[in-house]
């Protein structure tokens, strides 16, 4: 499954929507991309499955690169 991750650079600061990046993960479960990424000094915001036609139109961003965890 793809997991797409909203997340903030910085733990320490509030979360702006305008800050906001994005990361696509490879994983099994929304557990296993949390575990992937407990390491990284990341602010999570929401991750959400990606599948169907969604997950077409995310391939097909020049931002897309996928991460396996």
């Amino acid at each position: 499954m793809i997991f797409k991750v909203y997340y903030q650079d910085s733990i320490h600061e509030m979360p702006v929507r305008e800050k906001t990046k994005v990361l696509f993960v490879e994983a099994e479960s929304e557990r296993e991309v949390r575990h992937y990424l407990k390491d990284r000094p990341l602010n999570i915001e929401y991750i959400q499955l990606l599948e169907g036609k969604y997950l077409e139109y995310e391939k097909k961003n020049s931002n897309f690169s996928l991460e396996n965890a």
